[in-house]
């Protein structure tokens, strides 16, 4: 070109301008460019116009750079970032608030990337399932790489050092969680099959955690529908019998005593004060 730079020079001059920011002098220079088909066509030239007009807001015709020309592979990741990030812009301004992951993910499964930018594998959490592949049969042989295992991950993959760290990191956190949530589950089968009655005693926990003296006495007719005890203790105001010191019911009968008469008088001594309470109850 007569303006005194080479197209490899228009090209580094483009990538220079790109990486320290200068975003508005960079569209200044592809302007001064002359009309020139090599130089327009050149890879470098068109990924600073896409990059310009991105910065610019004209997505129109970012969308039309992308799509118009077969990018190399190395390019792809920049080129798709501006495709999604255009696309996000644009879906926001019609929706009036910024998008979620559940918006973004409807955003891109109605604008799908170009083929001119995209090798067509798919992608999940951003990494490509064969990044992935090589990741998981890593784990299978060393989850804990060492720094310069994982440089050589990052090389194997096209993913960053860090990338690959988070990667590893993660997994051994779900792995110990998955873990800890088997062991705990065996624990407790262990527990029911060594105590074949703990289902039952917490299904009953009124019942056995009742005191003694809400026990009938054993060899003794069960008379709970008529026992004074329970009458009395509906009634919040009232002394239940057995906070006296005496048995629930009239039917509550003592060991039996070799005396007769130290047997008679022994209920008279119970049934008496029962008999006055069951007065005072029904006053």
């Amino acid at each position: 070109p007569t303006f005194g730079f080479t197209q490899e020079q228009v090209a580094c001059v483009c990538e220079v301008l790109q990486q320290g920011g200068n975003l508005e002098r960079l569209g200044r220079f592809l302007w001064s460019l002359p009309a020139c088909d090599h130089l327009h066509k050149n890879e470098s030239v068109l990924k600073a116009k896409a990059v310009v007009a991105f910065h610019r807001g004209n997505f129109r015709e970012l969308y039309k750079i992308l799509e118009s020309h077969q990018f190399s592979a190395h390019n792809h990741p920049k080129l798709q970032q501006l495709w999604l990030k255009a696309h996000y812009i644009e879906a926001e301004k019609l929706r009036g608030r910024p998008l979620g992951a559940v918006g973004k993910y409807r955003v891109r499964r109605k604008f799908p990337l170009p083929r001119s930018i995209w090798d067509g594998e798919e992608t999940s959490y951003c990494f490509k399932e064969k990044s992935r592949s090589v990741l998981r049969e890593w784990y299978a042989h060393n989850p804990y790489p060492s720094p310069r295992e994982k440089r050589e991950l990052a090389e194997a993959t096209g993913l960053t050092t860090t990338q690959v760290s988070n990667w590893f990191k993660n997994r051994r956190q779900r792995d110990r969680a998955a873990e800890a949530k088997e062991r705990e589950n065996n624990e407790n089968s262990n527990s029911n099959s060594h105590n074949p009655l703990s289902a039952s005693m917490n299904g009953n926990k009124t019942v056995l955690g009742s005191s003694e003296d809400e026990k009938t006495p054993s060899g003794t007719p069960d008379h709970t529908s008529s026992s004074p005890a329970l009458l009395l203790s509906s009634n919040p105001g009232l002394q239940p019998l057995h906070g006296l010191g005496h048995p629930q019911g009239p039917s509550a009968i003592p060991v039996p005593s070799a005396d007769p008469m130290h047997h008679h008088s022994l209920q008279d001594s119970i049934l008496n004060p029962m008999s006055s309470n069951l007065v005072d109850l029904g006053s």
